[in-house]
């Protein structure tokens, strides 16, 4: 068993069973009366980004954030952050902390469309996911979609399709509750994985720090210090009405999750408004056979995510990126709604060969549906007459509609 800083006992993933595939097995009939809570973090998310999208940047200390003398840290790579570089901080204070630190300004829609890639991850493990930010959210993985009933094995599953299908690593904290997972999940960074069985959640609570309670901020805690509170073992000694009346409602909340009790549920973003997936070659394509077949599996395992949530889209993207990592999307609104892998392969097809795209090498595919609605509630949409590039400007040359009569655009 690993030792936390603090500690306590917790278990990393490497000590449980190896060489088990999560996804391998279906998903049991049966509910787990235990409830499976993974909160994933992504790592260093926006520099990692921009590390993995300029290779000339990698392994180097990299800040996102503004430039000028009155630029603040968005967030800062592992390299950085060894030299004290963190988020919120004045860039003029990073650069004197690192000399050699590299700024980047921000780059929002890239930092989307990862974060879309690593929820579409999310939901193909379970419909119960709570998003927090663009880069985490909480998970409830008690009856997964694919894989056993284990919250351990199916973060791992987790982490390591989100590394396959964007180049990124995650890390995971499980246990029976959102609060302690949360801890859990940056206790191992980067690339960690961190698990809190039930019994051994009211220790690892008990030593924690007050600071690591949601809710208690600096001033909070000046107010539980003044009290004797430094730590949860600590909360649990002072008289509840003490404790109210210095911290009002959050003491009920303090209280609860001190006693190792959070039932608060993983509560889900209802209105989904895409679905996708994309594959990333282990080297550049160019010959059409061959993509065809790429492109087959992605349309497959759209239509099948599709089917299964029962529902139907207006919309077909599909995505291309090339080896200088340029991005370009093309986009139809056919007459007939997309409702499965077959006609999702056909206008998939059409956008990817038809309609007028650079020349070069692909290092990557995805195709998505947007515009969902509930597939017995099919409505005949008219086609645009229209095409954008991916900048939104009128693209003159994408006009003429490709094959099965679908009118090519850009990006809803």
């Amino acid at each position: 068993m690993a030792v936390a800083t603090d500690g306590h006992r917790v278990r990393p993933a490497g000590e449980l069973q190896r060489g088990t595939d999560p996804t391998a097995h279906p998903a049991p009939a049966s509910v787990s009366l235990v409830r499976k809570i993974v909160h994933v973090d992504m790592d260093a998310f926006y520099a990692a980004v921009e590390q993995r999208d300029e290779p000339r940047l990698r392994g180097l200390p990299v800040a996102v954030g503004g430039g000028s003398e009155r630029g603040v840290v968005m967030t800062a790579s592992y390299e950085a952050r060894r030299f004290g570089v963190h988020s919120a901080m004045p860039t003029v204070v990073a650069r004197r902390a690192c000399p050699e630190l590299i700024v980047v300004p921000p780059r929002f829609a890239a930092y989307h469309e990862a974060s879309a890639s690593v929820h579409e991850v999310f939901r193909s493990f379970t419909d119960l996911v709570e998003p927090l930010a663009l880069d985490e959210a909480f998970l409830d993985v008690s009856d997964p979609k694919r894989g056993p009933p284990s919250g351990t094995l199916v973060a791992r599953a987790i982490k390591a399709e989100i590394r396959r299908t964007t180049g990124l690593t995650a890390s995971a904290g499980v246990a029976n509750g959102k609060f302690v997972a949360k801890v859990a999940s940056g206790m191992r960074k980067p690339d960690g994985l961190t698990v809190i069985t039930p019994d051994e959640v009211p220790g690892f609570v008990a030593a924690l720090p007050i600071e690591a309670f949601f809710g208690v901020g600096p001033r909070t805690a000046e107010r539980l210090h003044a009290l004797g509170i430094r730590t949860g073992a600590d909360l649990l000694r002072v008289e509840p009405l003490v404790l109210h009346e210095a911290l009002g409602k959050l003491a009920g909340f303090l209280l609860q999750v001190a006693r190792g009790v959070d039932e608060r549920p993983v509560v889900p973003d209802r209105q989904r408004k895409s679905i996708g997936a994309e594959r990333t070659f282990a080297r550049d394509l160019e010959d059409r056979d061959v993509l065809e077949d790429e492109l087959a599996a992605v349309c497959e395992t759209v239509g099948r995510r599709l089917t299964r949530a029962r529902l139907a889209a207006r919309t077909v993207t599909v995505k291309v990126k090339y080896r200088d990592f340029r991005v370009i999307t093309r986009s139809t609104t056919p007459a007939t709604p997309v409702g499965g892998t077959r006609e999702l392969r056909r206008f998939a097809e059409a956008l990817l060969f038809t309609t007028p795209r650079p020349a070069g090498a692909l290092r990557l595919v995805g195709v998505s549906v947007s515009g969902l609605f509930a597939a017995d509630r099919r409505v005949v949409q008219p086609m645009l007459p229209f095409a954008t590039t991916d900048d939104g400007a009128v693209d003159e040359a994408a006009r003429a509609a490709p094959e099965h009569g679908c009118e090519p655009r850009g990006p809803p």
